[in-house]
């Protein structure tokens, strides 16, 4: 699978991608939605490569953003701005208004306050900016407390209590136009019984929202499937059959309703290592560490979620098998990649590899210690 012996040439650490599995799984994503008639947007926050993101654009994918950042550099790598919906708790001002400039497909309001804001600065522009609205639904996803984001403790989405009233005061701003109702509830999500929830939470505000008169081109889920962390290779491409046949099987579509998705973990997580080098290795009277030279500021996610990630000796295997504490250089107690790895018996110059680092690895990487960036490469340039 990895080209071991260009692999040295590289300094570590550094990104590699999987092109083709890039593809074949977001063809998989792009053909069951079809099925259904259902449009994808990539969620850019999951992993925002250039080159990534022109393969998705060129297939036909929209582009969900979440940063002004994310919605200029979805349109600079070739997504139309009719298929970018620009979602966050906390949108400024300069970038509501790049919206607004290039006619964005839908602003994911999550507020009252922030509806206001919107029509203020169309009204200013002299514009129309298509709005939706963002509902906490109040569905547990079952998935780690940081990456819930559709309960009533949570900082998203418009409370249930709220709806009506805000609903109804939408209608009432004259340079909005409501077309879509926005929920989501989660990250990584293994199991499909909170989508199962979900629809039936959507089908009831549907109907309640009708009773005020008020209905909506588009329906948006948002994302949240997971992948599998610790079988990258024999669950390369996640469910998306089982997925979008489970939204399809209970959510109530109007007619004419558009269903929308946003995927990004499940289209990028397996396609990423993180490729490390050993650079010592501390055997100790109760336990053995690997040190390599990456750390939690180029692959955060243990560090900040205690999230796991398979890791492997990927040179010429040595012989016996020992178990590691798999740890960076970076001055932190937490800067810890696993604890009680099982490794071939490891060696100084070792390259190891941290797999499905594809989603929010990279893009989520840091400065601190002063240390580089790690860059990135790819199956098909190196």
């Amino acid at each position: 699978m990895f080209p071991i012996e260009k692999f040295r040439a590289i300094p570590t650490p550094f990104y590699f991608y999987d092109v083709e599995l890039f593809r074949r799984t977001a063809q998989a994503a792009l053909s069951e939605a079809q099925k259904y008639g259902y449009a994808i947007h990539y969620a850019l926050k999951a992993n925002a490569s250039e080159k990534l993101l022109r393969l998705l654009s060129g297939m036909g994918f929209g582009a969900d953003c979440v940063s002004g950042a994310e919605v200029q550099r979805a349109i600079g790598c070739g997504f139309s701005p009719q298929g970018i919906a620009f979602a966050g708790v906390g949108k400024r001002d300069d970038e509501i208004c790049l919206g607004i400039d290039n006619r964005i497909f839908s602003f994911n309001c999550e507020s009252e306050q922030e509806l206001e804001v919107v029509n203020e600065l169309a009204k200013a522009k002299g514009a129309a900016a298509q709005v939706a609205l963002r509902i906490n639904p109040n569905v547990d996803a079952h998935t780690h407390a940081h990456i819930t984001t559709g309960l009533d403790e949570n900082k998203f989405g418009i409370n249930l209590w709220q709806l009506n009233d805000v609903a109804k005061k939408v209608r009432q701003m004259s340079n909005l136009k409501l077309v879509c109702i926005h929920f989501h509830i989660g990250s990584q999500i293994t199991e499909l019984e909170p989508f199962v929830e979900l629809c039936a939470k959507v089908n009831e505000l549907q109907e309640q929202l009708e009773r005020i008169g008020v209905t909506v081109e588009h329906v948006n889920v948002g994302g949240g499937l997971g992948v599998d962390y610790e079988h990258p290779e024999e669950h390369s491409i996640p469910q998306f059959a089982a997925y979008f046949a489970t939204l399809n099987r209970h959510i109530k579509l109007r007619k004419g309703q558009t269903l929308h998705c946003e995927l990004g973990r499940s289209i990028v997580a397996q396609c990423g290592s993180l490729i490390t080098k050993c650079l010592y290795v501390k055997e100790l009277q109760k336990k053995n560490f690997v040190v390599v030279d990456a750390g939690m500021t180029d692959l955060i996610r243990p560090a900040l979620y205690s999230a796991y990630h398979k890791i492997e000796n990927i040179t010429p295997q040595h012989a016996n098998e020992k178990v590691y504490d798999v740890v960076g250089p970076i001055c932190e107690s937490s800067d810890v990649f696993d604890k009680h790895v099982a490794l071939p018996q490891t060696q100084r110059g070792d390259l190891i590899a941290i797999r499905t680092a594809g989603a929010y690895g990279e893009v989520m990487a840091s400065r601190y210690n002063l240390r580089q960036l790690p860059k990135a490469y790819f199956s098909d340039e190196v």
